[in-house]
């Protein structure tokens, strides 16, 4: 946990296959703002095992100008936060997001406003669930995690590189609704369950982390407020990931 306290701070460090396809994929589909790859580094003891994972990153580094070194497992650990890079790291540059503006939200869409969320774990997770049930993008307040962009897309399974992502700004509330999103928050005062609201886009879901929740200037813009019902009495709020996820999947399921 020292190691890891130490490091998710700020982190341009990419652990694993999953994580280094997340950025390929955004290279080989002329992504805008895609994330450039200055090195990947391998452990050599593995280069026999990994013969095609490393192949294919040298076919890559040729077409997208970043080199491909073996190296030894003390150089890839003295990088890593976690242990699940099976051996291969890409070392990334900074990556700059713009702020939302109207012409950035696509008609009749689905986008995620988090929050508060505590760390960059629990961060990951929830863009993870929010990837998979097809949101059209993230909104974000200027103190976020995307610092820990390493961490945050090892969690996340490469979304957070996957996601279109913005930084708010003055009056995108109000961007929204003049599209004619509906604007849903989730909480408990003044609130409806979730299986019972409207959800049909084009919305705007806004999120907040388990401890702070979500700020009153939010809460007062919101055309909806809608909570996720328990089976059994439980005083304790869920994570933040397990309800984007809920939330998420249920509009989902509501514009299927």
């Amino acid at each position: 946990m020292i190691k890891e306290a130490s490091r998710f701070k700020d982190s341009c460090v990419f652990e694993g296959m999953t994580s280094i396809r997340a950025l390929l994929d955004n290279l080989k589909d002329g992504k805008e703002n895609a994330r450039k790859i200055e090195k990947i580094l391998f452990d050599k003891a593995k280069e026999k095992s990994k013969s095609k994972e490393i192949g294919y990153l040298k076919k890559m580094g040729e077409l997208f100008n970043f080199t491909v070194e073996g190296c030894n497992a003390n150089d890839i650990e003295a990088y890593t936060v976690g242990a699940s890079h099976g051996g291969i790291i890409a070392l990334c540059g900074e990556k700059s997001y713009t702020q939302i503006s109207s012409d950035k939200i696509v008609n009749n869409g689905f986008y995620v406003m988090i929050e508060g969320i505590e760390d960059p774990y629990n961060f990951g997770y929830a863009l993870r669930s929010i990837y998979a049930a097809g949101a059209d993008g993230i909104i974000l307040s200027e103190r976020n995690w995307l610092s820990a962009a390493g961490v945050v897309c090892r969690s996340s399974a490469g979304a957070s590189e996957r996601l279109n992502v913005f930084i708010e700004c003055d009056g995108y509330i109000d961007m929204f609704k003049q599209k004619g999103y509906s604007v849903v928050c989730a909480d408990i005062k003044n609130s409806v369950s979730v299986y019972e609201a409207d959800l049909k886009k084009p919305i705007l879901l806004i999120v907040g982390g388990e401890k702070r929740g979500i700020s009153s200037s939010l809460l007062s813009q919101a055309d909806q407020i809608v909570r996720i019902d328990y089976g059994r009495r439980f005083d304790a709020a869920l994570s933040a990931a397990s309800a984007s996820t809920i939330l998420a999947f249920e509009i989902f399921r509501n514009n299927k």
